[in-house]
């Protein structure tokens, strides 16, 4: 049984990685740092974590209720 949540598990992070380029507002919400230098350019998702984050809370959250019935 835990194989089986394990697999379940890792076919949906793998879809969730496949389709989230295809999603425009991710990692380019405020809050987000972007900074360009002359030479270098750095990237940080700061709001985007804390909506993923969220997301992913109140979503295992449900599925933890579900699953203790």
């Amino acid at each position: 049984m835990l194989l089986l949540i394990v697999g379940c598990a890792t076919v949906a992070i793998g879809l969730v990685l496949l389709f989230a380029s295809r999603v425009p507002w991710l990692g380019h919400l405020p809050g987000d740092i972007h900074y360009r230098g002359k030479n270098t350019s750095f990237h940080f998702p700061l709001a985007t974590c804390i909506v993923v984050s969220i997301v992913l809370t109140v979503v295992l959250n449900l599925v933890m209720r579900w699953f203790r019935r």
